[in-house]
Parts: C-alpha cells; structure tokens; sequence
C-alpha cells in the first residue's frame, strides 16, 4: 500500500539513460564532427514507456494543467464578465463552487488511477525506490543511480545548500546595491510616503503582474510547456554526449537552482581546467542556450536556470536572481572544486544582471564576459511601453525590477569582455539599423569612465562614439587610423603606470598627457574593451568567437 501511494504522489518520468558507454559517446561526438560518417542510435537511452492507464491519465491531467494555467491568467477579465452578467450572486458562487470542486474529485480520482497503472510498471517502481532511496540515504552511490532517470525535478533531492559553504562569512548577506536614501525630516517623511503610497502600490502591482512575466517570459507555465519537448531533448544531449551532471541547489531563500555540470579537467581540452559559469536570457535555459559556445570551444561548463524557469522555483525577481547566482559560485567554489581565478563567467542578455552581481560579489574571478547586454534597464522598458506611462515604469522598475548592470559591472576590478551584435534588435531603444541606440555602448562607455576618468574626458567620450558608429571592420579600422593610434605606445604608457601607480580602479593615466595621447588611449581601450559580432540578438555566438577578455 506504501509503494502504491508513492506511485500516486510520486513525479513524472520522462527518460531512462543506461549503459552509458564512454567510447560510445566519444564516437558520437566523432560522427557529430564528421556528417559523411553514418548515425549511430544512443543504446544507452531510451523514453520511458508508461502503461496505457498511466499515459491516458497523464495526457488528462496535463491538459487539465494547461487549463488551470489559461484560468489563471484570464480570472480578472472572467471575474469582470462574471459580474457584469450577474453571475456573483451567493447562490450561483455556491453553484460554481461544487462544480469546481467536483472537477476536483475527478481529477483526484484520474491521479489515482495514473498511480495504478505506475503501480503495475515495473520500470516505474524500480525508479520509485531508487528515488525514495536517494532520499532517505543521500549517498554518492544513490544519487548515481538515480542520474540515469529524467524525471519531474520537483522531486530531485538537494546536492548542495547555500549554507553549505562555512568558509564564506558573508554567506547569509547576499546583498544588491541600492539607492541612496534621501535624509528628510520625521514629518515631512511621513507625508511623502502617504503621499506616494498609491504610486507604490500601482508600482507593486505592475511589477509582481504582467511586469516581470514581460521581463522574463521563460519564467511563463505555457512557454515553458510549449517548450517541454525541446528542454528535454537539449538535457538529454549534454547528459549522454557531454556527460553533464544535473544538481539541485538550494538558495538562501528557499528557491531551489535547476543546474548542469559538464567537467572537462580528466580530458584533453586545453581549456578543461578553467569553468565558466554561465548565466542566460530572459527566455533562456541552459538546455538550450547560451552555455553551448563554451562548451564547444573546450570549457568546463556550469550551466543553471533562472527561478521559475524549468526545474528551477520561485520568481525570477532581482533579489531572487542574486540568491540563485550566490548558492550557484559557492558550488562552483565549494562543492566542484574550482578556484575562483579558474571561473569565467559568462552572460547573454538579461543574464548580464546576476552576471555582474557576481563579478563584484567575487572579484577574484579570472574574468567577465557580456553577450549583448545592456546598462540599465529603463531606457529598454521605456521602449516597449506607452510613454503616457513614463513616470509609472520608470518607478515600477526602480523599486522592484532594478536591473543596474552599469553600476554593479563598475564595482569589479577584473577583466571585461563587451560582445555587441550589431544587428541586435532588443536593446536598442530605436530599430536595429542604429547601432548608436545599443545599450551595449552605454555599457562600455560606463566602464571606461569609471576606470580611466583622465582619458575618457569630453574628447574621449567624442572619439569612442565615432568608433562605435561603425559596424564594419573597414570602418573600424578607418577611425582607428584616422587618429593614428599607435597599440605598442598605448600598451607601453598602461604597464608604466601599473607598474608604478597601478591598484584598484579609477586610474589617473591620462592626467598629464596631450590631447592626442588621450585620444589614441582611449580608442586603444575601447577596441579592447569591445567586440562586435554581426549578428541579431539570438544568434549563438560561435566557439571561434569565444575569446578571454584583455588584460595586462
């Protein structure tokens, strides 16, 4: 009767790894590299193969799922409709409210009979107790077995918590940078906050509504059903041909971290000993996303999703994305092994926010590399909503969605590679042609100001504007040599410096030196600072274009 009630309550299988052969997967790779050769088919894979009891109330308590999801979504404007017909009356809620609860009944019943027919698969019940096991030991062994199941990671047990790592004393404070507060007076403070109040409940409605869900649309039931098949098959692929290892992380705020580990330190890959981390869009998963370019280009790779996003829980808010990114380094750290100036991280997008909170929450990692990414996101919402409602988004993101890239990326000292598509289509504020309105420039701009001041003064700020006006090589190098830089003087006039005056950023170089020199220093730092890929927005980057940011 126990094992039935765990195939009731227990979570969907969805595939069964066996015989996982490593010359097997070697071969693959081999045929993957190599079209003329045939394809071999995985025999160490397989779907799992529900009983027919079991597929049929699977289907009926899925689509059951999308349809509570649809209601969900649609209950303000039903509970309008509702009413404006009269329907709201306690004699009709009573009504509406034994046929909801007799569709709940049906649909316990329908679980049941689903539990049956895992009950009756002894496929289904050797996974169960492998399960339970993994559960009630917890040791390398179990998880081991359990590895070669695919399954509801809902049920997955936690190979690492955020409190794990004793060494870190600031654990517990995974903090954001935040506004300054302005210093009032006891009772004009008061009256500003009554008198803001309804702003800021309008603000905390759009942002915990329809706003994040626009801000991130991965972290939406229906996209991510729509993409079920596609997640499935992408995890399938780094388990069986790159060996990955899936992990449940448990954030310091509950949320548990859906993440993969591909690790290349036994291999031949000269870059196996290095991981990067990586950190994907709005509507990216590692499945599918951004952490294939390292991994190609022979990386260690440690890919996580978003909370709300596939396996991983909660809401993808920004004090909810530091958490995340916090349990995931002290993983890398901790748990895997890897030295913090081994660990390059590397973001696309929106990922370019826990990407930078990162770099300045562990400055001694090796280096940061952002993939169209942006500096702030107001300018990028204020696009995309009407301008009547200026003031509101401009609020509503300051106080609830405050994705500063710009700042955080100044409080790190490392090495900082921009990738700029110059095609890109979502963080420009005008149309894709004018590559002046990528907020990549504002980043990088940003950057430069805060590290070399003295050089990029009004005259430098001028000249890199006209460099990144170009969106060809020729036209690059045509602003290059118009101002006749000379990379060996430039190189030279920085390791003076460092080696002299050199520390902690902002530097004073520049300060005594002709306008000429500053302009050729500044051109020499942005053509270093920036790379351009002629590209959209989603195009994956190629391995070939994976490069190590500069550094002295």
């Amino acid at each position: 009767m126990a094992k039935l009630l765990s195939c009731i309550l227990g979570p969907r299988l969805y595939r069964v790894y066996r015989d996982r052969d490593p010359p097997r997967i070697r071969r693959l790779r081999d045929v993957a590299d190599d079209p003329s050769q045939p394809l071999l088919e995985p025999s160490w894979e397989s779907y799992y193969q529900p009983r027919t009891l079991e597929k049929h109330a699977d289907s009926i308590l899925a689509l059951a799922s999308v349809l509570w999801s649809i209601s969900y979504y649609s209950s303000p404007f039903a509970v309008f409709y509702l009413y404006r017909k009269g329907y709201l009356t306690m004699s009709k809620v009573v009504a509406i409210s034994h046929y909801v609860g007799t569709m709940m009944l049906l649909l316990a019943g329908i679980a049941c009979l689903r539990g049956i027919g895992r009950w009756t698969n002894p496929q289904y019940i050797q996974f169960i107790t492998i399960l339970e096991d993994a559960h009630r030991y917890g040791t390398p062994e179990h998880k081991k077995k359990l590895a070669s199941y695919n399954f509801d990671f809902r049920s997955w047990p936690v190979d690492f918590r955020w409190d794990a790592a004793t060494s870190r004393s600031d654990s517990r404070n995974v903090s954001l940078l935040r506004p300054e507060p302005k210093h009032r007076s006891a009772i004009n403070g008061l009256l500003h906050t009554i008198k803001k109040l309804p702003c800021q409940i309008a603000s905390f409605l759009v942002a915990h509504t329809f706003g994040r869900r626009m801000l991130y649309p991965g972290s939406v039931y229906l996209l991510q059903k729509a993409l079920m098949p596609m997640l499935l098959q992408g995890q399938a692929r780094l388990v069986e041909e790159c060996n990955g290892k899936r992990a449940k992380l448990q954030a310091c705020d509950g949320n548990e971290i859906d993440t993969m580990f591909m690790d290349r330190r036994g291999t031949s890959e000269p870059h196996g000993q290095k991981l990067v981390v990586c950190c994907e869009g709005n509507a990216g998963f590692y499945e599918v996303g951004c952490l294939t370019t390292p991994l190609d280009a022979g990386y260690s790779v440690l890919g996580w999703n978003h909370p709300g996003f596939a396996g991983s829980t909660g809401v993808p808010l920004p004090q909810n994305e530091a958490n995340a990114m916090d349990v995931v380094m002290q993983y890398a750290i901790h748990h895997l092994g890897f030295l913090p100036e081994n660990i390059i991280i590397y973001a696309w997008s929106i990922g370019g926010f826990t990407a930078t909170w990162a770099a300045m929450s562990y400055p001694d990692i090796r280096a940061l590399i952002l993939d169209a990414s942006f500096d702030d996101l107001v300018p990028l919402a204020l696009k995309v909503m009407p301008e009547s409602w200026r003031g509101l988004v401009t609020r509503t993101v300051r106080q609830h969605l405050n994705l500063n890239n710009g700042e955080q990326l100044c409080r790190y000292q490392g090495p900082v590679l921009l990738v700029r598509r110059t095609k890109d289509e979502i963080i420009t504020t005008t149309v894709p042609e004018d590559i002046m309105s990528n907020r990549g420039n504002d980043l990088l701009l940003k950057l430069l100001q805060h590290r070399y001041p003295k050089v990029m003064g009004e005259e430098g700020v001028r000249v890199v504007r006209q460099w990144l006006e170009a969106s060809t090589p020729m036209e690059e190098a045509s602003v290059y040599s118009r101002y006749e830089v000379e990379d060996d003087w430039c190189l030279s006039v920085l390791k003076s410096y460092k080696a002299e005056d050199g520390g902690q950023f902002p530097w004073s170089v520049g300060e005594d030196m002709t306008s000429e020199g500053r302009r050729q220093l500044a051109l020499f730092l942005a053509r270093k600072h920036l790379q351009n890929f002629e590209a959209t927005h989603c195009t994956p980057l190629p391995p070939q274009d994976f490069h190590l940011p500069w550094s002295l």
